[in-house]
């Protein structure tokens, strides 16, 4: 017959002497299978060899049970001693339907003595007498009740013990197998054991403060009603239903414990169901683990003070099968142990040195408060630094910069270069060309990376050294026929003269241009200077009125001095007493060159004319001036009206008329104009009067 529970009857367990005394008998439901060890004969005296027993008059180490029939049919049992080979099992059965004190004489009894192995006794089908240790069969009937006593005579030790079955067509009473009765399926208690055999257990996260074993209940009835659980210490308690747990209580991992399943029909106290129990044995297995301390250490980027910690990659704890984890993170024990000003991003936590709490709960509820101490590496010590360079001589703004040069650490690592401390940091737009970077006056960042990956950023200033040039060495003016001398003046390293002179200054410099090379500490700034020859004066033209002669000057640097033989000079431009005929004006201006020169020519003067054919006097003629350049000869009348001229088509000759007539005697002013034949064409005009004395 298939069993439905177990009631567990553990052998060696203790057991108080009522369960061996027939008014306290064990109930047995379901056809569950029995274990047991007797330990004594009771208190009571059963008279179990009266009327016609087949036990001896006294009980030895006994046991009485008591059940009842739900199904009709025939029923079996057999008793197996756990020591086969020389257990003495005896046992008698009583009813139905009596009570202890009348049960009369039992309807079946074998006391066989120890028998072969495996030495069981106990009913049998097919026989109609006793045969040996084994009794016959019993044909029961629904709602009968019977008493079992199980004496072991051989005496009282452990090994001893027995275990019994139940076969036939037959079924005991119980409410754990009517669904009537139980609809819902008991939860069991706990988890299972290393083996199947093994005490259930309950996981605890602290062994330590006292249990309240009631928390377990309402999951084990599992809703069906009219059952209810006790706890016991051991299970003996459980089946002599003493001793139960009623409060919490400090439990340990060593010891077992026991609930049973109770029901109590609520319509019929005296129902014999009332008396099975459902007995479970369970143990504690304290599951409480320590979370481990840890430490970060991460980058002190740019000695901020601060680092980004991946508080996620700490090992807080060794993890067991079957078991997940949850870690949350907080700044402090107090948050820690309040659940309160939880870190949300634990895997990017900015903080500086000191410590973290990472509270470690199990899916079973159990939680351990692990520090996470936060630590800088060592930090990259960067200094700020200018870096100097010459200026680009197409561009002198700029200057090229070698970066790499800039000594901003003496410690080992890595430097990359950027334009500004947001690239830096970012690591963005980084300089390519460090080693021969354009650019103006301005600042570059340069990054240090050690070998921890920590990094600071140090400012370089650039700095573009302009040329420096000579404030002494300025372009000159000279005469052309003169030389003067080039000083580039004091404080300069070196120089260097386009005519390959080292010195400071330079002599016996014509006209011209020249450069120098000023070395200032490493830069070189070439100047160029220029001598120029001095602007002559040049005569923009000569009047010449009777002796005198005025020369007018332009050009050169005045003031100017005149001289009619190079020698003696004259502030004046203004010579009179001038002879006739050729004559040199000399003219030079303030820087006192070799003077310009013009030859003047004072013309002989014609003052009267009497055009009347006899050959004297007939014409003004300036012929003699003939290879002067645009001669001209030009008179006016008193009002300055033009009334005649001479020039190349008429021999540089007037005789007197206008329009091919004689003009009236009287006075006529005349002007001659030529340019001489020199490098300037210098312009000459002569003024004079003259006398037309006509006849009419």
């Amino acid at each position: 017959m298939k069993k439905l529970y177990l009631i567990l009857l553990l052998a060696f367990s203790q057991i108080f002497f009522a369960q061996s005394d027939c008014a306290s008998a064990i109930p047995v439901c379901g056809n569950s299978d029995v274990s047991y060890f007797p330990t004594g004969p009771g208190v009571i005296d059963d008279q179990v060899n009266a009327n016609g027993s087949c036990l001896s008059a006294n009980e030895h180490f006994s046991v009485w049970y008591q059940f009842t029939i739900a199904t009709s049919g025939t029923l079996t049992f057999t008793i197996s001693p756990q020591a086969p080979y020389n257990a003495d099992y005896d046992f008698a059965v009583y009813g139905p339907n009596k009570t202890c004190g009348t049960k009369g004489a039992p309807i079946r009894c074998n006391y066989a003595g120890v028998q072969a192995a495996p030495n069981q006794t106990g009913l049998q089908l097919g026989l109609t007498a006793n045969s040996g240790a084994w009794s016959p069969a019993m044909n029961v009937v629904a709602g009968e009740s019977y008493y079992l006593i199980v004496d072991n005579w051989s005496g009282a030790n452990a090994a001893l013990a027995f275990s019994m079955t139940w076969g036939g067509t037959a079924t005991l009473t119980s409410p754990f197998n009517d669904p009537a009765v139980q609809p819902n399926p008991f939860n069991p208690i706990g988890i299972p054991g290393a083996a199947p055999s093994d005490p259930r257990l309950i996981e605890l996260c602290n062994i330590v403060p006292p249990y309240n074993f009631e928390v377990n209940s309402t999951n084990i009835i599992n809703g069906n009603p009219n059952f209810f659980v006790k706890y016991y210490r051991t299970s003996n308690d459980a089946l002599s239903d003493t001793n139960a747990i009623t409060a919490p209580i400090v439990v340990n991992t060593t010891d077992t414990y026991y609930y049973a399943i109770r029901y109590q029909d609520p319509s019929n106290p005296n129902n014999p169901t009332n008396k099975c129990f459902n007995i479970n044995a369970f143990k504690f297995k304290d599951i409480t683990f320590k979370a481990t301390n840890a430490t970060l250490t991460a980058c002190n980027n740019n000695n901020n003070g601060v680092a980004v910690y991946d508080l996620m990659s700490t090992t807080l704890y060794t993890p067991s099968p079957g078991y997940t984890y949850t870690v949350k993170y907080y700044p402090t024990i107090v948050d820690a142990n309040n659940g309160t000003n939880e870190i949300t991003t634990p895997w990017a936590y900015t903080s500086s040195t000191g410590d973290v709490y990472a509270k470690v709960t199990t899916n079973l509820g159990c939680s351990d408060i692990a520090k996470i101490t936060l630590n800088f590496f060592p930090v990259v010590t960067v200094q700020d630094v200018t870096l100097r360079s010459c200026y680009i001589e197409t561009n002198p703004a700029t200057a090229s910069f070698d970066i790499t040069l800039a000594p901003v650490t003496s410690q080992t690592g890595t430097k990359t270069y950027y334009p500004s401390m947001a690239d830096a940091i970012a690591g963005t737009n980084q300089i390519l060309n460090p080693q021969t970077y354009i650019s103006p006056n301005g600042v570059v960042y340069v990054k240090v990376t050690n070998s921890n990956g920590c990094y600071a950023v140090a400012k370089v200033t650039l700095v573009v050294l302009p040329p420096v040039y000579s404030s002494l060495l300025e372009d000159k003016i000279i005469c052309m026929e003169d030389t003067t001398t080039l000083d580039a003046g004091p404080g300069f390293t070196s120089y260097k003269w386009s005519t390959g002179a080292t010195s400071q200054s330079i002599n016996n410099v014509s006209v011209g241009t020249y450069w120098v090379e000023l070395k200032t500490g490493n830069c070189i700034t070439r100047q160029t200077v220029k001598v120029y020859p001095s602007e002559q004066p040049v005569i923009s033209n000569i009047d010449i009125t009777n002796n005198t002669v005025t020369a007018n000057v332009v050009g050169g640097t005045a003031p100017y001095k005149y001289s009619l033989d190079g020698i003696k000079w004259q502030d004046s431009n203004v010579f009179n007493d001038v002879p006739r005929g050729d004559n040199t004006i000399y003219v030079k201006d303030d820087y006192d060159c070799d003077p310009i020169t013009v030859t003047v020519v004072v013309p002989n003067l014609v003052n009267v004319i009497t055009p009347n054919g006899d050959g004297v006097n007939d014409v003004i003629d300036y012929s003699a001036l003939a290879g002067k350049k645009g001669l001209v000869l030009t008179i006016y009348d008193r009002y300055g009206v033009k009334v005649g001229q001479a020039d190349k088509s008429n021999g540089y000759k007037w005789d007197g008329t206008t329009l091919g007539k004689k003009v009236p005697t009287g006075t006529y002013w005349y002007s001659v104009e030529w340019n001489e034949n020199d490098k300037k064409n210098t312009p000459f005009k002569f003024s004079g009067w003259v006398m037309v004395k006509n006849r009419e």
